[in-house]
């Protein structure tokens, strides 16, 4: 069965879109534990990070990174912090999060954004890209 981001990935759920290649897709978390919290994730659906092949994992690394320095023009923050859990949803992602502050990673203490929000935040951060 197709997990929740290959359903995202074919469009049968909809996001808020930061930024997609052939290969990888980058949008907006729905539960954010910051504004700007963004999940990458490649097309190829593997349940686990480091089951990735070399060229696949490199690739979501090189992704990542340059939404991660989309993020820090937009959202002001210390740092982006990037976290790999892999326990929530069967495909391989990072987690991009603005970080003020240790505290900042909890995911526990999730954000609850209005649509247009959301819909504002990813725009601003895609259009830096």
């Amino acid at each position: 069965m197709a997990s929740i981001f290959t359903k995202i990935i074919n469009g049968e759920i909809p996001c808020y879109k930061i930024a997609e290649t052939k290969d990888f897709l980058a949008f907006l978390d729905i539960r954010p534990l910051k504004r700007g919290h963004v999940l990458c994730i490649p097309k190829l659906e593997v349940n686990y990070i480091f089951d990735l092949d070399d060229k696949t994992y490199v690739g979501l690394m090189r992704f990542s990174k340059k939404v991660a320095k989309a993020i820090e023009k937009v959202i002001a923050c210390k740092r982006v912090g990037i976290v790999v859990i892999g326990l929530e949803v069967p495909h391989a992602h990072v987690h991009l999060i603005p970080l003020d502050a240790i505290a900042d990673v909890n995911f526990s203490n999730f954000l609850s954004l209005e649509k247009e929000e959301m819909i504002e935040i990813a725009e601003k951060i895609s259009s830096k890209m």
